[in-house]
This record gives structure tokens, sequence and C-alpha cells, in this order.
């Protein structure tokens, strides 16, 4: 099936595999193996710019000048803006190729906040969803999705859940600090300087496991089964073939198991998770279809059956 193209509004992110800022390197292989690797937004520039080295380092030739295999770097909040704008989704129009990153979230409330543990605030959160006052990053982000499965899993409203996006982390600091929001969500990278200068708590983390250095619970131990993060990963051009696609299933293997690129990931703060080919394009599937189902719990997105193009599927 033909595979309809588009540009995701919003965020700077563009899902198209080739679009954003490229890298260059050099190689010594073979014309198959020439990657142009690129940043679908800003966000994932530090990220698309470790995969260029690396894959250099693995002996791979990266570089502008065709004939190239294009490649992207996007993530979790690209999904998110596809589907709100106009029903797409990244299976619709690129080539999954293999997940790289995965951010943890943590959920923060000021030091001096009256709740002292997360059953607290989620029951809180349980008996006033309209007066528990979030928030984190651009609506329908990671950050408000993340509140959103929270919300779902304690058997909260979602729809009532009163969350306000910043354009950024420090910008949500700020809001929660000045007291305009009771709790915050984010990576745990963005909140570490405020949480190791003790003017927040964490009162629980997103990932399966407790991340370490860290004295907090898990969503799961608190209760809530939700395994989560702000995740990135690589995509090809949805015209791709399939020798294109296995070239650069086989150079995105590669660079995750190198010595270089666990280093960069521990050097960047990033959790590394991967997966690829078919296997990362099956978990896409489920992750595709469960941030649906969270937006359309937020009341971003129409129900299913409902047809929605452009900015319908958004709030306003």
């Amino acid at each position: 099936m033909r595979r309809r193209r588009f540009f995701a509004l919003g965020w700077g992110a563009a899902l198209l595999a080739g679009c954003g800022t490229e890298y260059a390197a050099t190689g010594t292989v073979g014309p198959r193996a020439r990657f142009a690797i690129g940043a679908g937004g800003e966000r994932w520039a530090r990220v698309a710019a470790t995969l260029v080295r690396c894959a250099r380092e693995a002996g791979y030739a990266v570089t502008s000048q065709a004939p190239v295999t294009k490649v992207t770097v996007t993530g979790l909040p690209a999904l998110a803006a596809a589907d709100m704008n106009n029903g797409l989704s990244l299976l619709d129009t690129a080539t999954p190729l293999a997940r790289l990153t995965g951010d943890v979230e943590v959920v923060v409330v000021p030091a001096t906040s009256r709740f002292r543990n997360f059953d607290e605030f989620g029951a809180h959160l349980v008996a006033q969803p309209d007066q528990t006052q979030l928030a984190g990053g651009r609506q329908g982000g990671p950050d408000h999705l993340l509140f959103g499965l929270i919300a779902k899993g304690l058997g909260a409203d979602a729809r009532k859940v009163d969350y306000t996006g910043y354009r950024n982390s420090a910008a949500a600091a700020t809001a929660l600090l000045g007291g305009k929001a009771t709790a915050a969500a984010g990576t745990l990278a963005d909140w570490r300087p405020s949480i190791d200068g003790h003017q927040v708590r964490v009162l629980a983390v997103s990932s399966a496991e407790r991340a370490v250095g860290l004295d907090a619970p898990t969503l799961l131990e608190s209760g809530v089964r939700v395994d989560f993060a702000d995740w990135c990963a690589a995509v090809g051009p949805d015209s791709m073939s399939d020798d294109s696609r296995a070239a650069a299933i086989q150079m995105c293997d590669d660079v995750c198991g190198s010595r270089a690129w666990q280093a960069a990931c521990r050097a960047g703060g990033w959790n590394p998770i991967p997966l690829s080919g078919d296997d990362f394009e099956k978990w896409l599937t489920s992750e595709i279809d469960r941030t649906r189902a969270v937006l359309r719990d937020l009341g971003l997105l129409d129900t299913p059956g409902t047809t929605c193009w452009g900015s319908c599927g958004n709030g306003h």
C-alpha cells in the first residue's frame, strides 16, 4: 500500500525521513552503505549527531552527497503531534528502522508540597482532577501523555485533568516552584538540577525499574501499570526499498551494539533501548495504539471512526 506523505504541524517535528539537519561524516564502505542521517527536529539533534559519529567509527560512510540511504531521528513527541494534526502515523509516512534511546520521566512536586508521596497525590487527582494543576512540556507531548496514563491507571477522569503545557522544562519548573502547578512531569535529565538542589521531590519514575541513585518508587510500585519513556528512533523514507531498509537496520544494530554508542549514551544521560526491524515495527504499532488511546482519553483526539484533518482533533 502506498503510504501518504504529510508535514507534522507544531514543535518543528518533521517526520519525513531526510528532513531536518543533516550531519556529514566519511567512511570507506560501498555505495549501499552510504547514509544521510538527519534530525527530525531540534530536540533530536544531539542523538542524530551522535549516531553519525558512532556510525563513522563503525566504518559506515555518512554523507549528504547522493546516492545515499536517508535516515531520520525522530520520536514520541512527533508521533503524538502527527495524530493530533491529521490522523496519520509514523507507519503511514516513514519506514521504521530501529528504536534508539529512551528518557525516564519523573513526577515531581515542590519540596514544600503537602503531598508526601505518590499515593497522596494520586488520591487527590482521582478526587479532584480539575483542581490538581499539572505542568510539563507542550500539550499532547510525552509529559501530558504520562499524566493521561496515570489518570487512567488510577481511575480518574482524564478529560478533567488540568494540564498546562510549557515551552520547555525550565518554564515548567518556574511554574511549579511559583505555585502555578501542583505537580509536574518531565525527563529525569531535565529535572535533575532541581532534584539535586532539593527544590523538588520525586514522587515516582515512569520506568519499570527504579532509577539508579534516586530514592523514588516506580509507577508500577505505586499501583499504576505504566512503563513509559520519552523515546527516539531511526526511520527511513516511506518509499524505502527492501535493500536500503536492510542496510539501514544493519547500521543501526552495529552502532547500538558498539562501545562508542554505549559510552555516548552514558555521557548524554540517555538510556539505550535498542530494538530494530520487524520487532521494532511491531512495538511501534502498539505504541501508536497506546498514544492514540491516551490522546482520546485527554480529549485531544476524536474517538475511533471519526474522520479528522487539520487541527480539529487538537482541542481547539
